[in-house]
């Protein structure tokens, strides 16, 4: 048995709290019969619908997937673009992508349908470490780069202080490979916070999620996570 609020959440339809808010407002049915207590309980045997449409109870899946460049980050695109989701045409459960990484960025993305899980590694609070490696312009100094381990203000937004390291530089093509692990996921974040220090990013990947790698998986694979990843990445952003 779970609180219908969570059950309402891992089907996707909304996070936990909008779920409490479609309870009180009277908009969810539990086998026919409107509810808007927040602490009743359901089981997989309930129906229950949230303005009038049924949801389907699934059970939770959790996947790694090694994002290509020239995708979005979505389920679904207006402009008839590739999205995350192509790459997933034989699973059954409605799944979607654990935050976004940007079209032109690569790297590794999380999917699953749970909605509970997906809130809390994305919710500002829980400061679960992401790796990323830049190509710049460029060939940074030292001093250059302090203030992103200092946190910094950039266009009217305040960065979080982030780790850096320089990983090699070509005096030739004046550019460099920097990896910079943050633990926030604002818009554009590791492209603003290197322009802001004088290095325009012109290639970008996520290599580290918490406690995962991509490993093996080459642009467009994925894999399931074990339960003890799941796990792991729970204790992380509860920590």
């Amino acid at each position: 048995m779970e609180r219908l609020q969570k059950v309402i959440a891992h089907a996707g339809i909304a996070s936990r709290r909008k779920a409490e808010e479609l309870i009180s407002q009277g908009r969810v049915k539990v086998n026919g019969t409107t509810v808007t207590e927040l602490g009743i309980k359901v089981s997989l045997k309930d129906q229950i619908e949230v303005d009038n449409v049924p949801i389907n109870q699934e059970e939770p899946v959790y996947f790694i997937f090694y994002k290509p460049r020239g995708v979005i980050s979505a389920v679904s695109d207006d402009k008839g673009r590739k999205v995350v989701t192509d790459y997933f045409m034989g699973i059954p459960e409605r799944i979607y992508p654990v935050g976004r990484l940007d079209y032109d960025t690569s790297g590794l993305l999380l999917v699953t349908n749970d909605g509970a899980f997906a809130q809390k590694l994305t919710h500002p609070k829980h400061e679960v470490d992401k790796v990323y490696v830049a190509k710049v312009k460029g060939i940074p100094e030292k001093q250059q780069l302090r203030p992103l381990s200092r946190g910094l203000f950039f266009e009217g937004v305040k960065y979080a202080p982030a780790r850096y390291d320089i990983l090699s530089a070509d005096t030739k093509a004046q550019s460099a490979i920097i990896q910079l692990t943050i633990h926030e996921g604002r818009n554009h974040q590791v492209k603003k916070m290197l322009q802001a220090v004088g290095l325009p990013v012109q290639k970008l990947k996520r290599e580290k999620y918490g406690n995962l790698t991509l490993g093996n998986l080459r642009p467009g694979e994925y894999r399931p996570l074990h339960k003890k990843e799941v796990s792991q990445l729970l204790n992380l952003a509860k920590n």
